[in-house]
């Protein structure tokens, strides 16, 4: 039996996320738990008249190779990743039975796997930022992902299409509407120099002299509810913790921080200390890695609670987010990596962010009679 929530989604995702006309090449992928997502997505799609790739990942053989594998075995381009990033279009799901499956994993191994995918990442990046890729991410909803954020399938299921409005009856007008709103806020950080973000231990400087920030509202992430833009590389002094844990192949950091001068990270820590040698492998993945490749406000507000997962938590009202590694080429950004990893601080209590010297933004929420000066 079709799950309607999951038709709309798929509609959405084809119709208005990635415009999908005739003859593009639309590329799917996700888990093998999320097999009803692709079926779904395949047939809007084939229904838009678009030429339709589909590309299965199967963690669990993903976890075999990095345990027991040689390096000539494990350390491979990751082939389904590089197809996708060559399409036009590119509509992909995270959704797992198991959100643990990689945690156990050598470090310098998973280090390695993301290494042997840099290229791939490079043309991503590249063409995403050029136009050319027009590319959607989502989660399609699973008894694994339910686990990790502490709810029931059926209350997981709720969360996922409650925070993309599917349950409106036009969600693409939600959508518009957000857009219009956060577009106020895009164009009055374009033409900024300096961001300066205040929070429980953090007091950081951010230059975005030149960068465009982007409004995004459900064309590249859904859902979605953010504006971000991509750091000048050697521009950042400072220091910042961020409150929620930063969670990466299913390992969780609490309170991470990241002392910051001329836009290189030179000191890190987290509260488990326990696991700061894991934490570390990821910073220094490769040279691009202890610099930044974006900053960005959460502007969705029907999302306040967090749940391990970086699709929804990077969102939350009320919140900002900083990702090492990989920077945007639309905003501007150059920093080159494997890896690109948000990392959230909740601004709702003692946040406050200043541009250019201006108050426009504290407590979690905009400060609406800015706009009214401008």
């Amino acid at each position: 039996m079709k799950d309607e929530r999951l038709e709309k989604l798929a509609d959405v995702l084809v119709n208005y996320s990635t415009k999908v006309k005739k003859g593009d090449r639309v590329a799917i992928s996700a888990e093998d738990a999320a097999l009803p997502f692709i079926k779904a997505v395949a047939r809007a799609a084939v229904k838009a008249g678009a030429l339709v790739e589909y590309y299965i990942d199967v963690p669990d053989v993903d976890a075999e190779l990095l345990k027991n594998g040689t390096e000539e075995q494990y350390a491979r381009e990751n082939i389904r990743f590089g197809a996708c990033a060559k399409s036009d279009v590119w509509i992909s799901a995270w959704g797992s039975e198991n959100t643990k499956t990689m945690q156990s994993i050598e470090a310098e191994r998973l280090k390695q796997k993301r290494l042997a995918n840099k290229d791939n990442r490079k043309i991503y990046s590249e063409r995403m930022g050029t136009g050319e890729l027009r590319w959607c991410g989502t989660q399609f909803p699973t008894n694994g992902d339910a686990q990790n954020a502490g709810m029931s399938l059926e209350e997981y299921e709720d969360f996922v299409y409650t925070a993309g409005y599917l349950y409106e009856e036009d969600p693409v007008a939600k959508w518009q509407e957000m857009a219009a709103w956060q577009e106020k806020w895009a164009s009055y950080l374009d033409g900024k120099k300096e961001l300066h973000i205040l929070s429980k231990d953090t007091d950081i400087f951010v230059n975005v002299a030149g960068r465009k920030w982007i409004n995004c509202c459900g064309d590249a992430n859904f859902p979605d509810g953010e504006i971000f833009t991509s750091p000048v590389e050697d521009g950042i002094n400072g220091y910042i913790t961020f409150s929620y844990p930063a969670i990466m192949n299913g390992n969780e950091f609490y309170e991470v921080r990241l002392t910051v001068e001329k836009g290189r990270i030179v000191d890190v820590s987290c509260k488990n200390e326990e696991m700061l040698d894991t934490l570390l492998s990821y910073v220094d993945t490769d040279a691009g890695s202890r610099y930044f490749g974006e900053v960005a406000i959460g502007t969705n507000y029907g999302i306040q609670r967090h749940t391990k997962n970086i699709l929804f938590d990077e969102k939350i009202g009320g919140s900002m987010h900083m990702a090492i590694g990989e920077a945007f080429r639309e905003a501007g950004g150059k920093n080159e990596s494997a890896i690109h990893w948000d990392m959230i601080n909740d601004m709702t209590k003692e946040g406050k962010i200043y541009a250019d010297g201006e108050l426009f933004y504290e407590n979690g929420k905009f400060k609406e009679e800015i706009l009214k000066k401008s």
